[in-house]
């Protein structure tokens, strides 16, 4: 995002708050050195190379150094690094990734290393060995693992979130079904396969279940499918009466709030994971959906309300008390409360109305003060945002002539890039680990 002095000014307090904010490292990831002949290794380095180098550029805290730009030499072990050309014109890298990849008997080894180019006294700041089966696969695998060690050490301690998942809707097989891909739009595959509509996929904090919603014979009911099990595990609180929609996970995976119409108007209702103990939270004239807490306290639910006509962005107390609103007008909705506490993001016409020219863009806001800023621009309509567990980056739907595709942005708004491409896929949802 370019653009007024102010935006940069709203841009600043988002990276501060997203560890986004610090002076990027110059990260040069060298192609790893390819060791023996084995025929599986030149195609296992590729997919290798490709998802660290990928990996390392999506981070949001490194300025990569070109391939282009890079010396020619093939570095495989410490002993074979010139960091003097590294650090040198035109690369001028502070930090350099390099290694060594091999196949033997269908095992992949890889051996890894980070090593600071402007202290040639004492380079290493990283060393990694890496085993696995041979294939593509797990080529992938060890270079998201290798990529987080990396954002880890080079980027305040912050866990990277390369093994992490997306969770979405996609009506791709003719139903709504719960699908799940890698967080850099890889390897994506059908979860749930119940022939009706499902939606508003949630992954429980530990990984183990998802919470949806779906309509069947007792019409729309908080859903629960184990993915440890592989099938649906029962959830008895999401099921009594009316309409139940969104759930969400409180961070300690012991609780789950969700929308229900079983009282009669659609209210904020929260059970224990296992579906007990039940209650309602919310008891106002209009609609009460979308509920998310605050995972760093657990002690706060954001949600929409339309209690004073079209729907604005609130805060409560987990009992229901203390209730705050947030936006001031417009068209507010669908909530993510971000991994430190600090930030809403949702989507907002701010301009909503009759022959308004507003568009449903995505916001992030800062709790204590209010303060917003706009992410997306003249972009179709954008919705459903979802926080990575770094902090540094959202996940959100775009729907753009009809076609609605999952894609993903930096927590100022910058770098925007599109995950999906086939069927329409909406409602992400980004895995906490």
């Amino acid at each position: 995002m370019t653009g007024t002095p102010l935006l940069s000014a709203q841009q600043d307090w988002v990276r501060t708050g997203s560890n986004l904010a610090d002076q990027r490292i110059r990260l040069a990831a060298a192609d790893f050195k390819p060791v023996g002949a084995d025929p599986q290794t030149p195609l296992l380095k590729a997919s290798f190379d490709a998802t660290l180098m990928s990996d390392l550029a999506n981070a949001g805290i490194f300025d990569m150094v070109s391939k282009s730009l890079m010396p020619t030499a093939t570095p495989g072990a410490p002993a074979e690094i010139n960091l003097a050309t590294w650090a040198a014109t035109p690369a001028n890298a502070s930090m350099v990734a390099f290694g060594a990849l091999s196949t033997t008997n269908g095992r992949l080894s890889v051996y890894g290393w980070v090593f600071d180019a402007k202290n040639p006294g004492s380079p290493q700041v990283l060393g990694k060995q890496y085993n696995e089966l041979a294939n593509q696969d797990n080529a992938r695998m060890v270079a998201h693992r290798f990529a987080d060690e990396i954002i880890a050490r080079l980027g305040g301690g912050v866990n990277g979130i390369c093994e992490t998942k997306l969770y979405f809707v996609s009506a791709r097989t003719g139903s709504k079904e719960i699908w799940v891909m890698d967080y850099d739009g890889q390897n994506q595959h059908i979860v749930t396969r119940l022939g009706s509509i499902s939606l508003s996929p949630r992954v429980s904090p530990d990984n183990s279940r998802l919470a949806f919603s779906s309509i069947g014979k007792e019409g729309w009911t908080i859903r629960m499918f184990s993915l440890e099990l592989g099938r649906p595990v029962n959830f008895p609180g999401g099921v009594a009466g009316g309409s139940n929609l969104s759930p969400a996970w409180s961070g300690d995976g012991t609780k789950v709030a969700f929308s229900s119409s079983r009282s009669g108007d659609p209210e904020i209702w929260v059970a224990d994971a296992s579906g007990a103990n039940l209650r309602k939270l919310t008891a106002f004239h209009g609609p009460d959906v979308s509920p998310t807490w605050n995972p760093r306290t657990n002690s706060q639910i954001a949600w929409v309300s339309g209690r004073t006509g079209l729907p604005q962005i609130y805060v409560m107390d987990q009992d229901g008390g203390n209730i705050v609103r947030m936006t001031d007008g417009g068209y507010a909705i669908s909530p993510s409360w971000s991994p430190s506490g600090q930030f809403l993001a949702f989507s907002w016409n701010r301009k909503y109305g009759p022959g308004a020219p507003g568009g449903q863009d995505i916001y992030v806001m800062d709790i204590a003060s209010l303060k917003w800023i706009q992410l997306t621009h003249d972009a179709g309509s954008n919705d459903f945002p979802s926080w990575s567990p770094d902090g540094r980056h959202l996940v959100f739907e775009r729907t753009v002539g009809g076609h609605t595709e999952i894609w993903t942005m930096l927590a100022d708004g910058t770098e925007q890039h599109e995950l999906t491409h086939s069927g329409k896929n909406f409602m992400p949802n980004w895995s906490w680990k």
